[in-house]
């Protein structure tokens, strides 16, 4: 009787775990966001971004890395996806907070795609300055994926501000407080394309142009960077971006907003 018993228990959560198992195999891998629980890690966002700060810069490291001495706190933001949505970010956080832009790097990254990942650092007096400043990056990342368009053949890049601050100074060398535009196409043949249909569509200033083996880390990708009137320079990047989207999506299908657009 005991035996019986225990066959039908046996049988009864054999037939659960069958019916558990095809609805659990249907659910998308998710990705756990797993704070380390360490006073340097502020947080993680879109493109494989981490936020952190150092509160007391080693005296040796500081030294090296050539901050300015009453920077003893830096904010730290890097990711493998993305350069411009970063730089954009940036720049909004330093608007926002009292921090300076110390280096923007863009190294040769994409996890494997075509451009850039990024590292950009900022200055503070006050570690709380240099938190702030990474939070408010991580968010506004959210917001300036919204026209970064990708597919498997390449990707697309815009962004725009009607008032370039200082990481988008340092980075670029844009005029403080114009309209500013960024357009990226890879591979490189569509960012040609685009770029020449920015400065048709509008009456736009270039601020600089880069290409695989001229200003980016030979990257396969085309840079383009506009200033001058708020609507030309906002005109030329929606140009561009219509543009180049027919041409990557030529190529492998459909390719689609990271976020929602925001241009």
């Amino acid at each position: 009787m005991q035996d019986q018993l225990i066959e039908k228990v046996m049988d009864e959560i054999k037939k659960r775990m069958e019916t558990a198992a095809p609805a659990a195999s249907a659910q998308e891998p998710v990705r756990a966001a797993v704070s380390p629980a360490i006073t340097e890690f502020v947080g993680t966002a879109i493109g494989d971004t981490v936020g952190l700060v150092i509160a007391n810069v080693d005296p040796m490291l500081h030294e090296k890395m050539k901050l300015d001495p009453k920077y003893r706190s830096i904010g730290i933001l890097g990711a493998r996806t993305g350069a411009g949505p970063h730089i954009m970010a940036a720049d909004e956080a330093v608007k926002a907070t009292n921090t300076e832009i110390i280096s923007i790097e863009l190294p040769r990254d994409t996890k494997g795609g075509a451009g850039h990942g990024s590292l950009i650092i900022f200055g503070a007096e006050e570690v709380s300055d240099a938190r702030r400043a990474i939070e408010v990056a991580l968010k506004e990342l959210n917001r300036t994926f919204g026209d970064v368009y990708a597919n498997d053949a390449g990707h697309l890049e815009l962004q725009y501000t009607a008032r370039a601050s200082y990481a988008i100074n340092k980075a670029f060398g844009a005029p403080l407080g114009k309209a500013f535009g960024l357009i990226v196409g890879a591979p490189a043949a569509i960012g040609v394309l685009m770029a020449d249909v920015a400065v048709k569509t509008a009456s736009v200033e270039v601020v600089g142009y880069a290409s695989p083996a001229g200003g980016t880390s030979y990257s396969n990708e085309v840079i383009l960077q506009i200033t001058g009137d708020s609507g030309a320079v906002r005109q030329a990047v929606i140009s561009a971006k219509e543009v180049g989207l027919k041409v990557l999506e030529a190529m492998a299908g459909p390719a689609p907003s990271a976020t929602t657009p925001y241009i």
